[in-house]
């Protein structure tokens, strides 16, 4: 073989080693390239999921709004004010329809902690809504079924049971302080009412191993909720005030 072959075979080899190299460099671009697109898609999947969730806030925000006129009526007239609640209510559910169609199937708890909060909140709501209607505790699926979502996480986009029981624990503490002003609008009995209710679901808490830190550190503020509006009841009661 002349030395001029030579060259020319090794330069041939050396080719194919460059573009074995060239296609290999090519799947991994094409392997970025697709985690990249992976990447916008769930940015911009989060973006629409922010977006739903600041108009549930605003829902959320006028129903409380709405709400705290309970403070200022007494016990008789909480029914027409329920009614403009549920009204307000019927919003949400379209509002976390629009939410479900933004979560991919499975992938719950993957974006939960964007709607965690605005979810307690409403959740709270729904609540103190059957309470002041009914003078009962509110179940998970009766909560569920307002917000238009499932009450389990076999069906899917569902109502978290932390997200339940943070909303209840919440409401107690609405409770304890429309027991003190119920007083300053001469409802005397709305105290006792409330303080057995009370009593029912600190009851029921203790029924439970919380590990849950924010959940125990409610149950804990549920105990000095019970507290208090016990010490409404004594002292309406001392005072001669007590509905026959």
């Amino acid at each position: 073989m002349s030395e001029t072959q030579e060259v020319v075979e090794a330069g041939g080899g050396g080719g194919d080693e460059e573009g074995e190299d060239w296609r290999e460099r090519e799947k991994v671009m094409q392997l970025f390239a697709a985690v990249q697109v992976a990447f916008s898609e769930d940015s911009e999947r989060k973006e629409s999921i922010r977006e739903c969730v600041k108009r549930l806030e605003q829902d959320a925000r006028g129903i409380l709004i709405t709400m705290e006129t309970v403070h200022q009526c007494h016990s008789d007239d909480v029914q027409p004010l329920c009614k403009k609640m549920r009204e307000l209510m019927s919003t949400v559910a379209e509002k976390y329809s629009d939410l479900q169609k933004l979560v991919p199937k499975n992938q719950y708890y993957r974006y939960h902690d964007y709607w965690r909060f605005v979810t307690q909140r409403l959740s709270f709501l729904v609540s103190l809504l059957v309470y002041l209607e009914s003078g009962r505790l509110a179940t998970r699926a009766e909560v569920a079924h307002l917000l238009g979502i499932c009450s389990s996480q076999e069906e899917g986009f569902h109502l978290d049971l932390e997200d339940f029981l943070q909303g209840l624990l919440t409401m107690a503490s609405e409770l304890s302080r429309l027991a003190v002003n119920s007083v300053t609008q001469g409802d005397y009995q709305r105290p006792f009412t409330i303080s057995l209710f009370l009593v029912e679901l600190s009851a029921g808490f203790r029924l439970l191993n919380l590990k849950n830190d924010n959940l125990r550190k409610k149950f804990d503020a549920l105990k000095y909720d019970v507290k208090k509006v016990e010490g409404v009841v004594y002292d309406i009661t001392i005072r001669g005030l007590k509905p026959q």
